[in-house]
């Protein structure tokens, strides 16, 4: 028996821990992963890829914002990440008369650059182990609340000395589900500025009908750059401040990429639950997520029914529209490649084998024993909860206008007792946060999409779970929602910004007026209604059963290890730095279907000739196609690349990420995980699990022969051999 167990736990370990998965920290890469890697064909060293002694990649890899990734690629502080992740700050600055997301933008000097109000870009200074620290007084302590405490202090101390008599910021990250933990000391910069941005048709071609997908032929980037002061510091936006110098850029490949290249991504992957147990996949694939998906839906039908109609409503949604459908088509994919690979029934196996493992010693049952049975049962006990929490989130509070009004009574409330002069102050702030929603703010969108999620809540969750406000649209509209939501919206006096400049002329010398207004908004109530909801039945057992859910899986990880202690385990991620390597290569999605590793440009004449909405492209990309007008970037046989797909382990957070070959050169933006393989996040399969990357030969054709801005191209340290 002993040697059938040992057996299946190698057999069962290799399948799950393959050298081609994994989002590994780059403090530890000597120890774990650099001669993997140089043997799959790398040629740098662990320290050139994180050092904190000299200049390495990771001095070129920054956190866009704050939830994607982006690479330097000049000494001028030049910047790529996806279109989608600039998305936002290039839709602020669209217009119906200037409609940079219809037509691109591009700078073609530096004085044409768009500052961007609130984003910035943050630098890795380095990773520090703190797990003793951070656990330093614990071990004694028998009660749970106290330990949690003397943690908190204990993070709180050491980021405090990391950050004193500097500029930077520090954050500490449990991992392995708190069994060790990892500080991060960050440098941020806050003047980035927008320099280019293909037209929609490029940066986001195929649209939703090709999001998540392969083969795919989207030019899914865009071009920013970096500012500091003139003792290349950290500063907020002046005119006065020059482009950064950084520590490292990366230089740029035109060689081109090969089915069996090496491959290595480096990034912030934001959240992967790769310990999760059977059950815990079951519940979040076969019940959470179907009904979310159906949620938005109908999100989604009815903006579209609104934006094919109009192009201000066009350009005012587009943002939100494709951040509403990005977790939609996501969690579709997540369904797909659950049910294809199987992934339940594999866990249940790897758990059984678990189980054979504990129950083989005394201390190791007593010890770890009940884990997967008590986390079973939470699971049971959290289903109840999770669907109003998620209905809740998913349809309730995704109103606007019940947002705004939220978010208004919130400032009004917290200047109440200060000066004049605060007050004065905060209703200048006020006016501008207005000025900027209704910038993007339809009422009939809003109103419609109001009504069918409080029709969706009340068609699908039991009623002991309903919020108040049900019981006065029963009691004074016999029930009729869509009659409630046209009164709300037609007696509202924030409905739009000519109403609120009315309210706020008065603020603040008569405050008490403007918070009298809004507590008579039913929008209001209706938001006070659903808070109440969630802290009087839901907040508390939900977060209940999430803590106690987390303390075993703390648990279960240290068992994991414990079993695995011949094997690297890498932690989930968590949005700080990893290094994910692979190669490039296609894949099967179906029997007897393979998908090959690389698109071209043929492919995007190929797909616009069918007339689809979603493949319109500009009449100059046509000319140049036609034309072969390819420059340098095209093979020696005119074969002019798009996208290619590689076995990186990626996941959302990534975007924007440099895919970076065995010399360390760029030679791709990752953007995207195939469909079958954003179940990653839960379960890796390399035979389907695929990173989609935007060849770098394709971002620079666009900004040389389709932009004209080959200024920027002259910048770049060009390498045109591997």
């Amino acid at each position: 028996m002993k040697v059938r167990l040992t057996i299946l736990i190698i057999l069962l370990s290799s399948l799950s821990l393959h050298a081609d998965e994994g989002m590994w920290i780059p403090l530890l890469l000597e120890k774990y992963n650099i001669s993997d890697m140089q043997e799959k064909g790398f040629k740098l060293s662990a320290e050139d890829i994180y050092s904190i002694n000299h200049s390495s990649l990771k001095d070129a890899v920054v956190i866009f914002g704050s939830g994607c990734t982006g690479e330097v690629v000049s000494e001028e502080g030049l910047l790529f990440t996806n279109h989608h992740c600039g998305y936002g700050y290039i839709q602020s600055h669209s217009s119906v008369e200037k409609d940079y997301l219809e037509n691109g933008f591009w700078a073609m000097d530096q004085s044409m650059e768009l500052p961007n109000e609130g984003i910035k870009v943050t630098f890795l200074i380095r990773i520090e182990d703190v797990t003793s620290a951070v656990l330093a007084g614990v071990e004694g302590s028998n009660d749970e609340m106290d330990g949690w405490k003397q943690i908190q202090t204990n993070i709180k101390s050491l980021v405090e000395n990391a950050t004193t008599g500097n500029h930077y910021e520090a954050l500490i990250k449990p991992f392995y589900y708190g069994n060790e933990y990892y500080m991060f000391v960050y440098e941020v910069f806050r003047d980035v500025r927008l320099v280019g941005a293909p037209p929609e048709s490029i940066g986001n071609y195929g649209k939703d009908f090709d999001n998540w997908m392969w083969p795919r032929h989207t030019g899914d980037f865009s071009v920013f750059r970096i500012y500091a002061d003139h003792k290349n510091q950290p500063a907020e936006y002046s005119p006065d401040n020059v482009p950064y110098k950084p520590k490292k850029f990366l230089p740029v490949s035109l060689a081109g990429v090969e089915e069996g290249d090496f491959t290595m991504v480096m990034g912030y992957p934001g959240t992967t639950t790769q310990f999760y147990t059977s059950d815990a996949i079951d519940l979040f694939v076969n019940k959470s997520y179907p009904k979310n998906i159906a949620l938005r839906d109908e999100r989604l039908s009815i903006m579209d029914k609104y934006m094919r109609g109009d192009d201000k409503i066009r350009i005012q949604y587009a943002a939100k529209f494709r951040r509403i459908s990005n977790s939609w088509k996501k969690w579709q994919g997540i369904i797909l490649g659950v049910n294809k690979t199987s992934a339940i029934d594999v866990k249940r196996d790897e758990e059984k084998i678990f189980i054979e493992w504990v129950n083989e010693d005394t201390s190791r049952l007593k010890k770890y024993g009940s884990v997967l049975e008590n986390l079973k049962q939470k699971y049971s006990d959290l289903e109840k909860y999770i669907y109003v929490y998620d209905f809740a989130g998913e349809a309730l509070m995704t109103n606007e206008l019940m947002n705004y009004i939220k978010e208004m009574n919130s400032l009004i409330r917290e200047n109440q007792n200060k000066s004049l002069d605060e007050k004065i102050l905060a209703g200048e702030a006020l006016l501008t946060r207005s000025e900027k929603f209704f910038k993007d703010y339809n009422s009939d969108i809003d109103r419609e999409t109001y009504a069918a999620m409080l029709t969706a809540f009340k068609n699908n969750i039991q009623a002991e779970f309903y919020p108040d406000l049900y019981e006065k649209i029963q009691k004074k509209y016999k029930g009729d929602i869509k009659k409630y939501t046209d009164f709300v919206y037609a007696k509202s006096k924030f409905i739009d910004l000519n109403s609120v400049i009315q309210l706020l002329k008065d603020y603040p010398q008569n405050e008490e007026k403007l918070i009298k207004f809004i507590n008579k908004e039913e929008l209001f109530a209706d938001y006070q209604s659903i808070a109440r909801l969630y802290s009087g039945k839901v907040n508390k057992p939900y977060r209940d059963i999430n803590l106690e859910i987390n303390k075993l899986y703390k648990l279960y990880v240290a068992a994991l290890k414990e079993m695995n202690l011949s094997q690297k385990m890498y932690p989930d991620a968590n949005f700080t730095m990893r290094v994910a390597y692979g190669e490039v290569e296609g894949y099967n999605p179906l029997d007897a279907v393979h998908y090959d590793f690389e698109t071209s440009l043929d492919g995007i004449i190929e797909k616009y000739k069918k007339g689809f909405e979603d493949y319109t492209i500009p009449e100059k990309l046509i000319e140049l196609y036609y034309e072969k007008n390819y420059g340098n970037y095209a093979d020696e046989e005119g074969f002019m690349p798009v996208c290619f797909v590689a076995s990186n382990h990626t996941s959302g957070g990534n975007s924007g990420s440099p895919v970076i070959n065995a010399n360390g050169q760029l030679i791709g933006l990752n953007f995207d995980r195939n469909w079958e393989g954003t179940m990653s996040d839960f379960f890796y399969d390399k035979s389907i699990c695929r990173n989609i990357v935007v060849d770098i030969r394709y971002v620079l054709f666009i900004i040389d022969k389709y932009a004209g801005a080959g200024y920027l191209i002259d910048e770049m340290e060009l390498v045109n051999s591997k």
